[in-house]
């Protein structure tokens, strides 16, 4: 992962983390969810954004969104690696495990620098 991606995969984090911590769990929510879209092709980061997901939904008491992480967890190394992850997923249980997604386009930009 380029430094650029690091940084916006990081603040992403960061943004959930603080917008969790003000009861904003919507907007908290959406930023485990872009950063989500910033690790898919990356093994570590991918699986890390799917703990912290796994995490939230504990602390939401949510059983669905617990068994869906689970499973992603599985998955979620394997699927980067092979590069497999469907691009622009928000890696959310209540998505298809392997359903593309449209990308917002400030993410479309650091992933194409990623690329490069």
């Amino acid at each position: 992962m380029k430094p650029m991606l690091r940084a916006a995969f990081e603040r992403e984090l960061r943004e959930a983390t603080g917008a969790e911590s003000r009861s904003e769990l919507a907007r908290a929510w959406r930023h485990l969810e872009r950063a989500h879209v910033l690790s898919q092709a990356h093994a570590g980061p991918h699986v890390r954004v799917h703990w912290r997901m796994l995490a939230f939904g504990w602390r939401r008491r949510d059983a669905a969104e617990l068994w869906g992480q689970v499973v992603r967890l599985l998955v979620a190394a394997p699927g980067s690696w092979l590069g497999r992850a469907p691009l622009g997923n928000t890696g959310g249980a209540n998505v298809g495990i392997l359903t593309p997604m449209p990308i917002p386009e400030d993410l479309q930009a650091l992933l194409d620098a990623d690329v490069r």
